[in-house]
């Protein structure tokens, strides 16, 4: 992305050619929110952990979720393999094999930090709130703005029970999240000091309590890997993929609209509302379709990545 800032990295429409890319095999998810924590993985192996690794991990205990009747598509999930080798988390490396660059990665303890216009601020603990919490798993579709896209089962639950827990202001508009940045465990971080770390994200508060807006803790009925945020990341499926930022340690409710990162890098690429929209091109490529990343198919990109009929009020269509 480049604009103002010298020798910002730009993000192409798939960073490896298909051949040269390994299955992405480790979408290997953690448990409750909390449950994924701790285990590395360097490659699917090492990330599809054993059973006797799985009841070590506490973020483990409760896995497999039940998935949602309502959310829950006809056809085909990615395939796991490949899905957990092809990420995109600048802060561990501008390539898509992240799996190979996290085992320094620590989740646990994981404190997330809650605030800003609410009555009840907190500080949670990412195993203890996402044990409380009701998990259930639903199938996603998921588009990056790299026109690639895959179909995923995400364990977690809505956005809207933060809010319940520390019930935002009337003045509160918008809501910012802000990710883990820590350069001795995320190689990224140092390798590209020209990048404004740490990744910070926003939503308007009614896209942010919309029943679709989801805290992912796990996905493929186990906890989420380090590759794909653990402990916590969040998912709105009718938006870009950098619209969904991964270990989130920090959510604040402001009044005024934030800045994000890659807005602040390139604003006429990456603005801040970014929904899925096959008539509106990236400047650099068209977004009418997608690629499958599993089976390489392109097919025709849906207005608001197929969810129009539940959010297009929200744009007022």
């Amino acid at each position: 992305m480049l604009s103002d800032m010298p020798n910002v990295i730009v993000r192409p429409d798939g960073w490896l050619p298909d051949k040269a890319v390994t299955p992405e095999t480790a979408f290997v998810n953690r448990r409750r929110f909390v449950q994924q924590l701790g285990l590395a993985g360097v490659g699917w192996a090492a990330s599809r952990w054993p059973a006797s690794a799985a009841e070590a991990d506490p973020y483990a205990k409760g896995y497999p979720f039940p998935r949602s009747k309502d959310f829950n598509p006809a056809g085909a999930l990615t395939d796991e393999k490949v899905a957990s080798t092809y990420n995109n988390f600048y802060e561990f490396t501008l390539r898509k094999d992240v799996h190979r660059h996290v085992s320094k990665f620590q989740t646990t303890p994981w404190k997330i930090e809650i605030g800003g216009l609410v009555e009840r601020p907190m500080t949670v603990d990412a195993l203890d709130w996402v044990s409380s919490m009701p998990l259930e798993e639903r199938v996603y579709r998921f588009r990056c703005v790299e026109a690639w896209a895959m179909v995923v089962p995400w364990t977690g639950f809505p956005f809207s029970k933060v809010a319940d827990l520390v019930k935002p202001k009337a003045e509160a508009k918008f809501v910012r999240f802000i990710t883990a940045s820590k350069p001795e465990q995320m190689p990224g971080i140092g390798d590209n000091p020209e990048y404004p770390w740490p990744y910070f994200e926003g939503l308007r508060i009614d896209e942010a309590m919309h029943p679709l807006t989801w805290m992912a803790t796990g996905v493929y009925g186990k906890p989420l890997a380090k590759q794909f945020g653990a402990p916590l990341r969040l998912v709105v499926p009718w938006k870009y993929g950098y619209k969904s930022p991964k270990s989130i340690v920090k959510i604040e409710f402001v009044a005024e609209q934030p800045k994000t990162f890659w807005e602040t890098l390139q604003a006429r690429e990456y603005p801040f509302e970014s929904n899925v929209d096959p008539g509106v091109p990236h400047p650099r490529w068209s977004q009418a379709t997608e690629r499958m990343i599993d089976t390489g198919d392109r097919v025709k990109t849906k207005k608001y990545n197929g969810y129009g009929e539940a959010v297009g009020r929200l744009y007022g269509a």
